[in-house]
């Protein structure tokens, strides 16, 4: 039993290695020293895809098969999730971003996430071949890369993480993979007949595979909750992979695992510089138990934008917030010049509630209390209040907050040294010695209220997308 245990081990190890030197690598994340952070932030995107990993169109027969539909045009990032995997490899928690999460692409404006890709992509393939560039695997393969640049860059300004790998799978991938692996177990709480997705399933717990997995985690026409429950089915799904690949049975199995190893050439793209070998080592001793899924916190899940239709409203200061607390990041320590006095700084005020002149009143408040008045006015609905101070100036935020009372501070390349700015959503109270700050009646966002009112209920957030997060240590059953 030892030798044969052994021998399996080592065939095992020898085709891991054999995987590795058969991935395609792409150049997507910079070289340099990553922040101490005791943890790995690996970004897993779920593209949709009509090639293979070496830019290789997909047969129309397998497009078929997959039930993929027409191609619109446009690739998208379908699925994104964000691990984060202490340097112990003791647990990893598996974040997901709804793929229309309205936040800022860098360069090209607040849009929808799952567009990031595509926008730099589309405009990578235009540059190169204007220089000339006609092999078309060549300007697949190059303008994939700049997609995914400025999709990881989208996501750390989101995260206020720093990605240090990048992993993607399109649907050939998808499929093969879980036909290699001999399916997945999942729990439907109703039967579901969905004909845009080709997703047809009887209620309870059922073992899919290959297309059948395809539709269960792309659909999202007939759910509750629409894209919200797809990200609940991707989660449990990839609980189950999780589930299936740790458990004893497929890298033990060599015939499975060759299988395996085939799908994953064919189509998954890694970053470049990624040390696989060596990860693979670090989870060794992670079990189903400590994987976890969950998803970012919602604003408000049909969030009407100014031209990309309906959208998930996120608040990226409280999306960081969360991902620090719930997968266990630190904080680098940040060095700070001392504030300097009052009048030396300037505070902008903008208002993200719905409340009338709060605004005007909490600049009032400041210049009172000797800060410099700046702009006074509206930004996006917001659930949090925070104060924003220049990079390196925390100092000067701090001081800023303090007599605002419990209001949190971060930094912000965008705010000019000298200047803070505080951002007010719906939790601000104002300190009981300000003479009530934060009551209507002074001018703010250009309006000045006629006479008191009563201040509006925040608004009522949105139930989760899941009570609590989803464990790859059994089944749960969703929508």
């Amino acid at each position: 039993m030892s030798l044969l245990v052994m021998s399996l081990t080592g065939y095992a190890w020898a085709a891991m290695q054999g995987l590795v030197s058969g991935l395609t690598m792409a150049d997507v994340i910079d070289d340099g020293a990553k922040p101490a952070d005791g943890a790995r932030d690996i970004l897993l995107v779920g593209m949709d895809s009509r090639t293979d990993a070496q830019g290789n169109p997909l047969p129309e027969k397998m497009l078929a098969k997959l039930d993929a539909g027409v191609a619109d045009g446009e690739l998208n990032t379908d699925t994104l999730i964000f691990v984060r995997i202490p340097n112990d490899g003791s647990k990893a928690t598996a974040i997901s971003l709804p793929r229309d999460s309205y936040v800022d692409v860098p360069g090209y404006g607040r849009h929808k996430i799952n567009s990031a890709y595509a926008r730099a992509k589309v405009d990578a393939r235009q540059r190169l071949e204007a220089e000339g560039v006609t092999d078309e695997s060549d300007l697949e393969v190059r303008s994939n890369q700049a997609g995914a640049k400025k999709l990881i860059e989208t996501v750390e300004g989101v995260t206020g993480a720093s990605i240090d790998n990048y992993a993607s799978i399109n649907l050939l991938g998808f499929h093969d993979i879980t036909k290699s692996i001999g399916g997945v177990e999942v729990c439907l709480n109703q039967a579901v007949d969905d004909p845009y997705s080709g997703a047809k399933f009887d209620a309870g717990r059922q073992t899919i595979s290959g297309h059948q997995a395809l539709a269960f985690v792309r659909q999202r026409h007939g759910l509750l909750r629409g894209d919200l429950d797809r990200v609940v089915r991707q989660q449990v799904f990839m609980a189950g992979l999780a589930r299936k690949v740790v458990s004893a049975g497929t890298l033990a199995d060599p015939a499975k695992l060759n299988s395996l190893i085939d799908s994953v050439q064919k189509s998954v793209v890694v970053n470049k510089g990624w040390d696989l070998l060596g990860f693979a080592q670090q989870l060794q001793g992670l079990s189903a138990g400590n994987i976890e899924f969950t998803t970012i916190p919602v604003v408000d899940p049909e969030y009407d934008t100014p031209s990309d239709g309906l959208a998930v409203q996120v608040d990226p200061a409280q999306v960081q917030s969360y991902i620090r607390d719930l997968a266990g990041g630190q904080q680098p320590e940040e060095s700070s010049k001392p504030a300097p006095a009052p009048s030396e700084i300037t505070v902008d005020v903008l208002n993200g509630t719905g409340i009338t002149g709060l605004a005007g009143n909490v600049s009032e408040t400041l210049t009172t209390a000797g800060f410099g008045q700046g702009e006074v006015g509206n930004t996006d609905p917001r659930t949090t209040t925070v104060v924003q101070a220049a990079e390196g100036e925390r100092a000067t935020g701090e001081k800023v907050a303090e007599a605002l009372g419990d209001v949190s501070v971060e930094t912000n390349a965008s705010v000019a040294p000298g200047q803070v700015q505080v951002l007010l959503g719906p939790d601000y109270e104002a300190p009981a010695e300000s003479g009530g700050g934060a009551a209507p009646g002074g001018a703010s966002d250009g309006v000045r209220a006629q006479a008191p009112q009563q201040q509006p209920a925040p608004r009522q957030q949105p139930e989760p997308s899941g009570d609590e997060p989803i464990s790859a240590d059994g089944v749960t059953c969703v929508n």
